[in-house]
């Protein structure tokens, strides 16, 4: 968290940039009302790097085995995705048009590294960055000035923003939290453990085990399983759910019953098509020191390491 007196500077320098420019101000405004938290803006980089590894075909998982005609790709995928998820009208001269005005979108994995076209010149460009392994994103506008720019010399004559003008840029979200890459974040042993087994329900079950209390998505599920019907492998009657029973283990999907229980729990709260798995352990119904739910009619807790595996609980009908 920033200190009170830098965020107070932060937020001055903004009001600034919005009295200054009309323009500015109304796509700001209208960006803001789509999405006041910037969770579908995370959701949709969270996707569209998912949509580049394509892990169910592939089971890649980083960002760094891509080849690197995709990593060229990837910022055409993300201004398409945007305007899909925004329904941004076509701009006259940039690629949307937001609030009425023309708006140009970059996207770099490399902080800063945003690639600014010469007919970008004057207008606004919504600059947006994502890091999958820092699981941080930020996405902020910019009306673009020939003096903020480095000057450069390939061949198609774009240029990036100076270092010292980045100040310059009003943020919509500045270094917000990106939905976990599971599998890139896992520790190297864990990891090799979910992919040594041949069959995909056997590789889901690992993955359960082994990434309790995380948020899984549903793109590390089909890069695990490589199956088609990757979901049915999750569910009970056969799949992850009910293989894990036995060792005391609950996956908790995005309906809102189960999110109720992970809230009680105090663990991650699945959000919508994600996953969150936790071993559970019976606890007296006295016992306030620990967060538990009651389901089955017992008390329920996070299992401590010692405590031994038990018959988990049957999670409550799927309602949303």
């Amino acid at each position: 968290m920033l200190p009170l007196d830098v965020s107070a500077a932060i937020n001055m320098h903004s009001q600034a940039l919005l009295r200054e420019d009309p323009e500015l101000s109304a796509v700001f405004d209208r960006l803001q009302q789509l999405d006041s938290s910037g969770q579908r803006f995370a959701a949709v980089l969270r996707d569209t790097i998912d949509q580049l590894l394509n892990g169910e075909v592939t089971g890649r998982y980083d960002w760094k085995t891509l080849f690197k005609t995709e990593k060229t790709h990837a910022g055409t995928v993300v201004e398409i995705n945007l305007q899909r998820e925004f329904r941004f009208d076509d701009g006259d001269a940039m690629d949307y048009q937001i609030a009425g005005f023309d708006v140009d979108c970059k996207y770099s994995q490399q902080f800063g590294g945003w690639m600014i076209p010469p007919e970008a010149m004057g207008h606004l460009c919504l600059l947006v960055w994502a890091d999958d392994y820092k699981s941080r994103w930020s996405a902020g506008l910019l009306r673009i000035t020939p003096e903020w720019l480095n000057t450069g010399n390939n061949r198609d004559l774009k240029l990036t923003v100076k270092a010292e003008h980045r100040n310059k840029i009003l943020w919509l979200w500045h270094d917000a939290e990106l939905p976990e890459n599971v599998l890139l974040h896992m520790a190297p042993a864990d990891r090799q453990a979910v992919f040594a087994p041949t069959s995909g329900q056997a590789r889901l079950n690992e993955l359960f085990r082994r990434a309790q209390k995380r948020r899984i998505g549903r793109n590390v599920i089909r890069t695990v399983a490589q199956q088609k019907d990757y979901m049915k492998r999750v569910r009970g009657n056969g799949g992850s759910r009910s293989a894990l029973r036995d060792e005391g283990i609950l996956i908790m999907g995005d309906y809102e019953s189960h999110r109720r229980i992970a809230e009680q729990l105090e663990i991650p709260v699945p959000r919508e098509g994600e996953f969150v798995s936790a071993r559970v352990y019976e606890v007296p119904s006295g016992q306030t020191e620990r967060a538990s739910v009651l389901l089955d009619g017992r008390h329920w807790a996070c299992a401590l390491a010692d405590e031994p595996a038990t018959h988990a609980p049957t999670l409550p009908a799927h309602t949303k």
